[in-house]
């Protein structure tokens, strides 16, 4: 049966249609009010003239539908479809910036995190925070007032001596046996659970119980501790209730667009202010159509959300706004209102994202260099890190089949690789192709020295390779007490970014990303000056071995040659005139005699 045969027997009721390829792939997946009637305007020769919807029919082999009770069903079902098959032809939410939760883990010593992603782990999540820094703050004042930690380190055995975090009262220690107990700890786990939930008032009732029996007990330090953390819970929740009632939440969104390339820009204001921004990208929108694109952006951005705002707006009318009203403000418990300003203040904010879309797109697409500060929290975002990333240390291992092993450290700061503090390191511990060994001696060695002398480490420090030379270096920095130092590593095949702590989801870019420019800019320098570093050591080697074979030419002389010379092949193109000035006019003639009877291959 032809395709428009399939469409005219489609029903006049509401409902999802998935259009397929020849290979029976969802291609692309849209909502009606009328089935039969919206799927059949596909043909009209004005809707076949747009190349995008002319390309979809042309493509499309079969369509298949869901029916649903209603325009609010269809609209749902429509956005959980696009998640499930992703379809080429639709609208896909993409950008380099998602906010963060926060982590509960379902550990017997339970720790918190800060993550991107939800699993289904038996952690509890919560968030997202915004700004991005927030939920950093948060876990640090956790840390710092329930001392319940986000370590790495392994709590499936036991450690003979607890980290730096225990010593300076932010951690309680559970992995040493005898510092803590289930109860103290399990205690402290329920009291961040209670913080996380917003739930002030029970925590606040709770601490002041154990602030009085502490100090009925006469255990009056532990009261006072007590007594502080209450009152600084309390500020937290007066903090918010003036914040909630000094203005409705806003979120803005504009764009900037040159089909295929569009740039988008959302602006986040709670209670009056601008709280953060976040930017979307698209590479393949052919045809743009602002009315069915902000449809199908605000679903994806908002019906998965945890928290949906009072009052969106968006800088075009579309025909599913007050569904979508209906739909979002559901899922809040509160009246959701989509608008799109006119005049006043509110056009004037409009204005504003639109400005920044348009910068946004520049910097994406026209290949601006962004500022220093913006490209590194352009990188704390990206990766999720607590602080922005002002230094980088990046190591890679280079040898042949385990020969001549050799590794490198390159530098970026402030915006710029600064080779002065470049590093290499012959391996010397270990035996054969064994590249994980060589990172753990590298990172060792370095940070090692570090501690000796009192440094200061990196913002970050980055990895040339997967997950095993990642894990690697994290087990150096354990080994030597060092933890929670940011650390990253660079998949070649893949350009994966895996952060230590969020291994399970890495972080991947587009091509056109600043930030993946950035990481490979860094870790191609670091490959080619570990490289650079190996031919250098090899022809050295080479040189020596072979011209201490000569008669009558002694170490001294070897190390004049390789100095002046620099490699075997320059002295072996050496006039005799040359080689005299090093070698003197017996030495020169012996090697010129050596290297006619030996010419290049022969012993090399």
């Amino acid at each position: 049966m032809e395709l428009r045969d399939k469409v005219a027997q489609l029903p006049a009721q509401p409902g999802v249609y998935l259009y397929k390829d020849g290979s029976g792939k969802v291609i692309y997946v849209g909502k009606a009010k009328s089935l039969r009637s919206r799927v059949r305007s596909y043909f009209n020769d004005d809707r076949l003239a747009d190349s995008k919807t002319g390309t979809l029919i042309a493509e499309a082999t079969d369509i298949d539908y869901i029916l649903v009770d209603n325009e609010k069903e269809a609209l749902a079902l429509e956005n959980n479809l696009i998640k499930q098959y992703k379809p080429r032809f639709n609208i896909l939410l993409r950008d380099d910036k998602t906010y963060p939760y926060i982590q509960l883990t379902a550990e017997e010593f339970p720790r918190v995190y800060v993550t991107r992603r939800l699993r289904k782990d038996g952690s509890t999540y919560h968030g997202p925070y915004f700004p991005g820094n927030l939920a950093h703050r948060l876990v640090n004042f956790i840390h710092r007032h329930f001392k319940v930690p986000s370590c790495k380190v392994d709590l499936t055995r036991q450690h003979t001596h607890p980290c730096l975090e225990y010593h300076i009262h932010r951690c309680h220690g559970p992995c040493v046996a005898g510092l803590t107990t289930k109860e103290i700890y399990g205690q402290a786990v329920r009291d961040v659970r209670l913080f996380l939930e917003g739930k002030h008032r029970n925590l606040i009732e709770g601490l002041r119980a154990r602030m009085e029996a502490a100090a009925a007990d006469l255990r009056f330090e532990e009261a006072a501790a007590l007594r502080d953390l209450v009152s600084t819970v309390e500020e937290l929740e007066q903090r918010q209730m003036m914040a909630a009632a000094s203005g409705d939440d806003t979120d803005i969104l504009a764009y900037y667009a040159e089909p295929p390339l569009i740039a988008v820009n959302l602006f986040h204001l709670r209670g009056g202010r601008i709280v953060d921004r976040r930017e979307f990208f698209w590479e393949d929108q052919v045809s743009f159509q602002p009315e069915e694109f902000f449809t199908d952006l605000l679903l994806q951005l908002y019906l998965d959300q945890q928290y949906v705002p009072h009052l969106i707006h968006v800088p075009v009318e579309f025909e599913d706004r007050e569904i979508l009203e209906e739909l979002l403000s559901e899922k809040r418990g509160r009246k959701v209102e989509i608008h799109t300003p006119q005049r006043g203040q509110k056009k004037a904010m409009l204005a504003l994202v639109e400005t920044n879309a348009k910068h946004s797109f520049d910097l994406r697409f026209r290949v601006m260099k962004p500022s220093s500060e913006a490209i590194q929290g352009a990188l704390q975002d990206a990766l999720g890190l607590e602080e922005a990333v002002k230094r980088i240390e990046c190591f890679d291992i280079s040898h042949i089949q385990g020969t001549d092993k050799v590794a490198s450290m390159v530098v970026w700061e402030e915006g710029r690789m600064k080779k002065s503090d470049y590093r290499k390191f012959i391996i010397k511990t270990v035996q054969g192709n064994d590249d994980f060994a060589s990172m753990r001696e590298v990172v060792t060695r370095r940070y090692g020295r570090i501690q000796a002398e009192g440094g200061k480490m990196p913002s970050l420090v980055l990895i040339d390779g997967g997950l095993g030379q990642l894990h690697a270096a994290a087990e150096a920095l354990e080994a030597i007490g060092i933890i929670n130092q940011p650390l990253a590593s660079i998949a070649k095949r893949e350009e994966w970014i895996y952060v230590l702590g969020n291994e399970h989801e890495p972080v991947v870019l587009d091509k056109f990303s600043p930030v993946l420019h950035l990481v490979q800019q860094v870790r191609d320098e670091a490959h080619r000056f570990a490289v650079t570093f190996h031919r250098s050591r090899r022809d050295t080697q080479r040189l020596t071995s072979e011209l201490r074979e000569i008669p009558g030419v002694g170490p001294k002389t070897v190390e004049k040659l390789l100095k002046h010379f620099g490699s075997l092949d320059r002295v072996r193109a050496a006039t005799e005139t040359e080689l005299m000035e090093v070698a003197g006019r017996v030495g020169a003639r012996r090697l010129k005699e050596f290297f006619s009877a030996t010419p290049p291959g022969n012993g090399e």
